[in-house]
């Protein structure tokens, strides 16, 4: 099986976890509201959760984090089995009106966004939606872009990006692999 390396080291996900945030900074500075909700999962919470943490230290303002789970919003539900688990949603702050960045670790086809999209448009309707991600893959299969990436990195279509980060995974690494 093909594998290559990424990066590996905490260090460099900090490095684009910084350059994230400040290109970030300037757009959401305007009258002091910000407001970071990360999409989907686990390891999405980590990244949005790095870009708060420094926000909140060189801002030395709180930046709310939330989390979507975008299960039941998926366009390929029916393919999870009779019972997908489905995760919790925890938005402790007001989406209407605001100004919201999804976070994600890999943007792809697309697909993952467009579910988030829906799930966050449930807690009412955001003043502007942008997408921040740590890498992005290409490849898309409906009109997304971020608005923030990290690294873009080509791949083809039989390829996957794995992103393990130390808190879930006890490894920091980002693997480009063959699809199995």
């Amino acid at each position: 099986m093909f594998e290559s390396l990424i990066w590996e080291c905490p260090e460099t996900r900090f490095q684009y976890v910084a350059r994230l945030h400040n290109r970030l900074r300037e757009p959401y500075t305007i009258g002091g509201k910000r407001s970071l909700s990360n999409a989907v999962g686990h390891q999405r919470d980590r990244v949005s959760y790095n870009i708060s943490q420094k926000s909140q230290r060189i801002e030395k303002k709180p930046v709310p984090v939330g989390t979507l789970d975008i299960t039941l919003y998926r366009d390929d539900l029916t393919t999870l089995g009779p019972k997908p688990v489905v995760q919790k949603t925890e938005l402790e702050f007001p989406v209407a009106g605001k100004s919201v960045v999804l976070v994600d670790d890999v943007l792809y086809t697309g697909r993952t966004t467009r579910g988030a999209l829906d799930a966050l448009f449930r807690g009412g309707r955001p003043k502007r939606v942008q997408l921040c991600v740590l890498i992005d893959r290409g490849h898309r299969e409906l009109p997304i872009e971020a608005a923030f990436v990290g690294r873009m990195v080509q791949t083809t279509d039989n390829q996957i990006i794995e992103v393990k980060l130390r808190e879930i995974d006890n490894a920091e690494k980002v693997l480009l692999m063959e699809k199995q």
